[in-house]
């Protein structure tokens, strides 16, 4: 699989506090990466590096196969010294990559088809090009209505179709469906996967743990600037098999969470023989339990 994105080594500090320390990640053709973690770990500082909006203290980032190397108190060194071709972070932005973010780049008072024309002139995208992507995104109906006067649904599909616009070889999603409807945020995800089958990679940050499973190739888990974890969600599940439990729903309504192992054998027989015992479940751990286990915190804190 062709590698997209590789970060190495990166670290990021502001004075003396470090937000970002030695992250790296790696993430091929058509993936898509989730990036998990509670409010405050570093992911935007993480988004910004990546896509050349800020220099790092360390690291490097390599996009498509181009490279900015950047060291302390220097900025991106120069192709003569790193060996690699220098390219701008406006040059990544622009040709390579689409962003979605909240209330990123909407001017309200613009119609959904002006905000769109606006972008479109400023990276030399022909115009056909709006309206294919204001139908893509369920928009074509709505091209006259300022951005102002949109729902929040309508509001998250404009945000989708101006990073879409591009035709970017790296999506980056940031929450796309935080506070839709659940229909919503299908469609928001329908539209994800027509994405990755076409061959984008997308690097999407998300509190919704179900949504990372259902989407996401890998995911990584961000605690305090380190990645703590990183894998397939299934496979990340099973890597915490201790966490497994048996639920039990006993007669009267009372619940009884049992180890699910040999040790709880003599209280379920007991449940058993008694005839308390209504119905019994298997817990699998999740994302949001291995998260808790490794953090202590909850990915929405």
């Amino acid at each position: 699989m062709k590698t997209i994105l590789k970060v190495r080594g990166v670290k990021q500090c502001f004075g003396k506090k470090t937000v970002l320390e030695n992250v790296n990640l790696e993430v091929g053709e058509g993936e898509i990466l989730g990036l998990l973690d509670p409010s405050g770990a570093g992911k935007t500082t993480l988004i910004k590096i990546i896509t050349g909006q800020l220099a790092p203290t360390e690291g490097t980032v390599e996009i498509c196969g181009t490279s900015g190397e950047y060291k302390p108190n220097r900025g991106v060194v120069s192709a003569e010294e790193s060996g690699k071709p220098a390219v701008s972070g406006r040059e990544h932005f622009c040709q390579k990559i689409g962003i979605m973010m909240d209330n990123f780049g909407l001017y309200e008072r613009l119609s959904c088809y002006d905000n769109l024309k606006f972008y479109a002139k400023l990276q030399g995208i022909p115009m056909k090009k709006i309206e294919e992507t204001l139908k893509k995104v369920g928009l074509f109906q709505a091209k006259k209505t300022s951005a102002a006067n949109l729902s929040k649904g309508m509001r998250s599909r404009l945000l989708l179709a101006r990073a879409l616009l591009s035709e970017p070889k790296l999506l980056f999603l940031d929450e796309p469906t935080n506070g839709l409807d659940p229909a919503t945020a299908a469609e928001i995800h329908k539209l994800i996967r027509e994405e990755q089958e076409k061959g984008t990679t997308i690097f999407l940050t998300t509190h919704n743990m179900a949504e990372a499973e259902k989407l996401c190739n890998h995911v990584a888990l961000l605690h305090e600037g380190r990645i703590v974890e990183y894998g397939n969600p299934g496979e990340i599940c099973r890597r915490y098999h201790h966490q497994k439990r048996l639920l039990l729903h006993l007669a009267g309504g009372e619940e009884v969470v049992l180890p699910h192992d040999k040790s709880c054998a003599e209280k379920l027989l007991f449940y058993l023989e008694e005839g308390k015992l209504e119905t019994i479940h298997s817990t699998e751990p999740n994302l949001e339990n291995v998260f808790m286990e490794l953090t202590g915190r909850r990915l929405e804190e």
